[in-house]
């Protein structure tokens, strides 16, 4: 049985915000989305790492939607609480992962992942502050 500390991750700023949202913000379906979003994504990410390593083309479809998913989930819910520059800033990357998913770029893939997770982060901590104002 694999072993939660050896389990790759790529999004763990992105998760780690998401599960405080979800916290703070109790049992709120859209704090929990959110969460669901951003570890789908993780997971996503982990799979496609392992096709691009393997040099196979598995996963690479799942990661872009995923997020894709994430990216639109944490932008709506922020809407315009963290301005545009945050969210221009997390399309931006994600178009840098889709960039080097389809050029099954190891490398730059593991860059683009670091740099969306750093820009979803983000975006998640300014929905969770909105989360939590409203749950108030």
């Amino acid at each position: 049985m694999p072993s939660p500390a050896r389990e790759p991750t790529f999004l763990p700023l992105t998760v780690a915000a998401a599960e405080q949202a979800a916290r703070l913000a109790g049992e709120d379906p859209a704090a929990l989305a959110l969460s669901r979003r951003a570890e789908a994504a993780d997971s996503a990410a982990a799979g496609c790492w392992l096709a691009l390593v393997a040099g196979c083309d598995s996963g690479r479809q799942a990661v872009l939607d995923a997020v894709r998913a994430l990216t639109e989930e944490a932008s709506g819910r922020a809407g315009d609480l963290c301005g545009s520059v945050p969210r221009r800033r997390l399309a931006e990357a994600e178009l840098r992962v889709d960039e080097a998913v389809r050029e099954a770029d190891g490398a730059e893939f593991a860059e683009a992942l670091a740099d969306y997770d750093q820009a979803a982060a983000t975006v998640v901590v300014h929905v969770s502050n909105r989360l939590g104002n409203l749950s108030r």
